[in-house]
């Protein structure tokens, strides 16, 4: 689907199932941890069968119980999850530009770094969505990287257009917030269908934006192509370029929505809001930087 780091969980499918037990005559059944539990074999209606032949219901011995499910992943954890990998991001990006002020780093150096993590965040995502579980071994390493990138990008810009950072930051939470709202109120959902269409269209995208990279640095292309720096001419189709990729970003984002929805229904563990917060952050930082380069198309 559109978000791999979502889209190969379990936890966030509709045919997820929940934790479960043997019951009576080896059929599966519900584990209610506020339900009482037998202590022995016999004790409760149903577990006859497990008492030692020849012995009464109620036979004291030793008798392992099933092990409870893990806490359930809820709206809170996604959000609080969600807080620290942010928040972690932004206080690297800014701890990036500041040292590389303070030091009198080579801004093309500055830039050689963020795009060097730039790159290494377009492939992370697809080597965690292979992994079964997602922590914050994952998604700490995942926001110093992003942190790197979006710091570098920001000061490119940010040393051009006055302001501009601010205004995009502004921008990032004022779309993903209508997003929110059109999600929760206007009951906005994709189809199947839409959400196939939306997931092509992103692994595009991310080609043509490949491409593009690879024909700037041989010379190809001049200016950065489909994606201009502060000071490259603005075509048509880097304006066609900027507006996909918001659109794309937004889509996503509500494809993220829908899965993180899914996945508290199905009563997904609470280790899984790593993974949903790893996946928001992907979107977002997606998002900002897109409305980053529409915002200095104008400032032009």
């Amino acid at each position: 689907m559109t978000n791999p780091v979502l889209a190969k969980s379990e936890a966030f499918s509709p045919n997820f199932v929940q934790h479960q037990t043997y019951g009576p005559a080896g059929q599966y059944q519900s584990y209610d941890p506020n339900q009482p539990q037998a202590q022995y074999p016999g004790q409760y209606p149903g577990t006859e069968q497990y008492a030692p032949q020849g012995q009464q219901p109620g036979y004291n011995q030793s008798w392992q119980m099933p092990t409870p499910p893990e806490p359930k992943m809820t709206l809170d954890d996604v959000l609080t999850k969600t807080g620290i990998t942010l928040g972690l991001m932004i206080v690297v990006a800014v701890g990036t530009v500041s040292i590389a002020t303070a030091l009198g780093i080579n801004p093309g150096l500055l830039m050689g770094a963020g795009l060097i993590a730039g790159l290494a965040t377009i492939i992370f995502p697809f080597i965690a969505a292979a992994r079964r579980k997602i922590g914050p071994g994952i998604a700490i390493p995942f926001a110093i990287l992003e942190g790197v990138f979006i710091g570098a990008i920001s000061w490119m810009f940010g040393s051009v257009y006055d302001g501009i950072v601010l205004q995009a930051v502004l921008a990032t939470l004022v779309a993903a917030g209508i997003t929110l709202a059109a999600f929760k109120f206007g009951n906005f959902r994709l189809s199947s269908r839409m959400r196939k269409i939306v997931s092509m269209s992103m692994f595009a995208f991310v080609g043509v934006a490949l491409v593009n990279l690879i024909l700037s640095f041989t010379g190809v292309l001049a200016n950065g192509g489909l994606f201009p720096g502060p000071h490259g001419e603005v075509t048509i189709w880097a304006w066609v370029a900027a507006g996909v990729g918001t659109v794309l970003a937004v889509l996503s984002l509500v494809d993220d929505f829908q899965y993180i929805e899914q996945g508290i229904h199905n009563g997904a563990p609470a280790s899984e809001s790593w993974r949903a917060a790893y996946g928001l952050t992907v979107t977002l930082v997606w998002l900002y930087v897109n409305l980053l380069r529409i915002l200095s198309y104008l400032r032009r």
